[in-house]
C-alpha cells in the first residue's frame, strides 16, 4: 500500500507544482521579485544565464532538502515529494527553456496543435515587457483558446 501512496504523492507533487509555477510567476516573479524576473522578458545583458534562473536554484534547493530528509532523517514521503519537484523542474526546463525559448537548439521542428498552442500562449505573455498586464498560466495547463 505504501507504493500506491508513494506514486500518488509523486504525481500529486508534480501537478501541485504546476499550480505553484503559476502562482509564483504571477505573484512573486511579476510581484516583489520582478527585479530577478525582468531580464527574462527584456534581456539587458550578454550572458547566457539570466537572473531569472535563480528561481530554478530555489526549487532545486527545496528538492535537495526533501532528499536529505528522506536519506538522513528517514522520512519516507519526502522522497516522492523531492522527485515530484525534480521531475516538474526537468519538464519545465524542457518545455519552457528548450522548446519555447530555445536556449538549446533542440526540438525546433516540433509542430502539432499542443506545441503551437503552448508557443502562442507564451508569446502573448511575453508581448508585455513590463511587470503588469502579462497573461498568466501554467506550463502544462494552457487555456484552450490558444489551440487553434
Amino acid at each position: 500500500m505504501q507504493t500506491v501512496y508513494w506514486i500518488l504523492i509523486l504525481l500529486g507533487t508534480f501537478f501541485i507544482m504546476e499550480f505553484n509555477a503559476w502562482f509564483t510567476h504571477k505573484y512573486i516573479m511579476h510581484g516583489f521579485l520582478w527585479s530577478l524576473h525582468k531580464d527574462h522578458h527584456h534581456k539587458d545583458h550578454n550572458s547566457w544565464f539570466e537572473r531569472n534562473d535563480a528561481f530554478f536554484i530555489f526549487y532545486a534547493f527545496v528538492s535537495i532538502i526533501c532528499f536529505y530528509l528522506w536519506n538522513y532523517e528517514g522520512i519516507w514521503y519526502t522522497l516522492p515529494i523531492g522527485l515530484g519537484i525534480l521531475l516538474y523542474g526537468i519538464a519545465y526546463f524542457i518545455v519552457h527553456d528548450i522548446f519555447i525559448h530555445q536556449r538549446f537548439k533542440w526540438f525546433r521542428n516540433i509542430d502539432n496543435k499542443y506545441a503551437r498552442g503552448v508557443r502562442r500562449a507564451h508569446k502573448i505573455h511575453h508581448k508585455h515587457l513590463g511587470k503588469n498586464k502579462g497573461e498568466n498560466f501554467g506550463m502544462l495547463i494552457v487555456p484552450l483558446k490558444y489551440f487553434k
